[in-house]
């Protein structure tokens, strides 16, 4: 995971945005971040861009993803009514660049930052984004996240983080 500024690579990796050197408790832990996004973005790369949207931040290197030819280690898990449960770092900041995973891992190093901005297909392509508290066995499933979902209950038993 490359960083730029202040963004940690713990909180790409996890989910939760950035996540600084000091965070501790459940912070600090992986969350189940759920979302769903304006279009068919599943198998694109995320990258975090700045606060206004004008750089990229945070963004992974190919080994963190570079699964062979099988990417569904990285994959967002598809839910029910066009929700995601992200495996590889959504957050509020999130835009997808034009490659795939698959794509994405197969380089031999990742692309400069102004390279990977040029590379976004939507600047703000998440519509709902939910932060589902850290991970368990009571929410770690999507057999649990559908059934939230299906019961209209998503949103009350998840804090949304954007709508």
């Amino acid at each position: 995971m490359r960083k730029l500024a202040v963004i940690s690579c713990v909180g790409l990796v996890l989910g939760v945005g950035s996540v600084s050197a000091q965070s501790k408790g459940s912070d600090a832990l992986p969350h189940v971040i759920v979302y769903k996004a304006k279009s068919a973005y599943r198998n694109l790369v995320p990258v975090m861009l700045s606060k206004d949207r004008s750089a990229v931040e945070s963004y992974p290197d190919p080994s963190d993803i570079n699964t062979g030819s099988a990417p569904s280690g990285v994959l967002p898990v598809s839910l029910h009514k066009g929700y995601y449960l992200d495996k590889k770092g959504v957050g509020a900041n999130t835009a997808f660049i034009k490659l795939s995973y698959q794509e994405y891992g197969k380089l031999k190093t990742a692309p400069s930052a102004t390279e990977l901005y040029k590379m976004i297909v939507d600047k703000n392509p998440i519509r709902e984004l939910c932060d589902c508290g850290v991970r368990n066995e009571k929410i770690n499933s999507s057999k649990q996240i559908n059934e939230w979902i299906d019961k209209g209950l998503l949103k009350k038993k998840c804090k949304v983080i954007k709508k």
